[in-house]
């Protein structure tokens, strides 16, 4: 995607490392999702023991955190541009684990509230200074398979979430199930700080590249949104995320409260099971994690390839998914063939995965290497401000709307509404590709430098 003059050399570190170092992130990125998400397979049992309306599960699975986690983001990716990206990384891994151990003591709706707003402050420091160090780890040409790679933690971590997070709390109990995911995550942050070496800034980059720091905050804004592929690509993630966010947060509840109970026989299974949280979580740990899994490291794999022909196709890999998985998703929402229901789900969870490392490698290229965790900061604050921060929530508003009329069924019907986000989303991923090789043109002029000061300027 960029044109450089060092990205033949040979790498500061062997492969064997890079890909070490690649793993460990993705693991990290893993328990992020993990301890996000957790608490989305939680939800009905603690609506129980607590109490709670659906607009304020939304708040604790959306909004609470997305607050602190996008707003804080920034401003810790203007740090992690100048300073040490392992440790900030290793600090805010012990903070958020810390945070999710924390909520299995709470007692009411404000402390749990606050509990997850101290996650949302810790993972705010997770992955804009990961996705610099991995661009300063692999050259251009396998950046965006890289960052996919790193983006399956995703899927990974919510494969967990749901898979195992049904079964503890089945088990335990919801208190529990907290801290037992919240301590692994601590150890974890002392490997990373003893085994992880901060790479060489813009080592793959062309000299002129490396002279450019990074601008003052407002410039830094204005700069980013002068490009409009990445205006354009920032909203289009944010709106595919709502519904993404969406789904995740109440597809359980939908699963529990329409076919809670039902007796279903799974494919290749001899006998019938009863539909509950357990099985539920099996459920979206295979469709949510694998299927997801798979998608991104496709997004990824597949636009890399695809872009030594044209480098649209890394916006057009992302509105081609989209458009092939909405129909999918409203066949998830309203069969009552639980066979049909986990397939379906599935096949839209690996269409729905496959934008995310495409985007991280768009918005990496647009800027210098000294301004690289800022975009991704940006980019995450858009994404998750529109994704977690408001479909999770509007969902649980439509749900608490509708439920007059629809009764459990309320929460399908607002599902169905969510969808709606993608079409908007599809079309901007387009306008961003008509704009990505006229933006990559002007970010790889010598004048960079003096382009950023006119942008702060004007």
């Amino acid at each position: 995607m960029e044109k450089t003059t060092t990205s033949l050399k040979e790498p500061q570190f062997s492969k064997d490392y890079q890909n070490y170092v690649l793993a460990l992130l993705t693991l990290v990125y893993t328990f992020n999702f993990f301890d996000r998400q957790i608490v989305t397979i939680l939800q009905e049992p603690i609506k129980a023991d607590l109490g709670l309306f659906d607009w304020q599960l939304g708040l604790l699975s959306g909004l609470s955190f997305a607050l602190f986690y996008t707003f804080l983001g920034i401003p810790i990716a203007r740090y992690a541009d100048k300073a040490n990206r392992r440790n900030i990384v290793a600090i805010s891994l012990t903070l958020w684990s810390g945070m999710t151990a924390l909520t299995g003591y709470t007692q009411n709706f404000i402390q749990i509230l606050l509990a997850r707003m101290g996650v949302g402050i810790g993972e705010a420091g997770g992955s804009p200074p990961a996705h610099s160090m991995i661009s300063d780890y692999f050259p251009p040409k396998r950046r965006a398979t890289a960052l996919s790679i790193y983006s399956m933690g995703v899927y990974f971590g919510l494969m967990i979430a749901f898979g195992m997070g049904g079964w503890l709390a089945s088990t335990y109990g919801w208190r529990q199930a907290f801290l037992i995911v919240g301590i692994p995550g601590i150890i974890l942050a002392i490997l990373m700080r003893l085994t992880v070496k901060e790479p060489i800034r813009g080592f793959y980059d062309d000299a002129a590249s490396k002279k450019v720091e990074t601008p003052p905050f407002f410039e830094s804004i204005k700069f980013l949104f002068s490009k409009k592929t990445f205006t354009y690509l920032a909203f289009a993630t944010g709106l595919h995320a709502f519904v993404g966010y969406a789904n995740t947060s109440w597809m359980p509840s939908l699963m529990l409260r329409i076919h809670g109970g039902l007796e279903w026989i799974p494919p290749f299974a001899s006998e019938a099971v009863t539909i509950n949280l357990t099985v539920v979580g099996l459920m979206f740990a295979f469709s949510v994690g694998v299927g997801g899994g798979l998608g991104t490291f496709l997004g990824g794999f597949l636009s890399d390839r695809l872009s030594k022909r044209d480098n649209r196709w890394y916006c057009w890999i992302s509105a081609l998914s989209i458009l092939i998985s909405i129909p999918f998703g409203y066949a998830v929402i309203f069969t009552g063939n639980m066979t049909l229901l986990v397939l379906m789900f599935f096949i839209s969870n690996v269409l729905f995965g496959m934008y995310l490392g495409p985007s991280i490698a768009v918005s990496h290229s647009l800027v210098p290497p000294h301004f690289r965790a800022m975009a991704s900061a940006v980019l995450f604050f858009v994404l998750n401000l529109i994704g977690i921060g408001m479909g999770p929530l509007v969902t649980g508003i439509f749900s608490d709307l509708l439920a007059p009329t629809f009764g459990d069924e309320s929460v399908r019907y607002a599902l169905a509404i969510s969808v709606v986000a993608d079409l908007a989303a599809m079309w901007l991923f387009y306008k961003a590709a008509g704009n990505l090789n006229t933006d990559l043109e002007s970010i790889e002029s010598p004048t960079l430098e003096n382009k950023i000061d006119d942008i702060g300027n004007n």
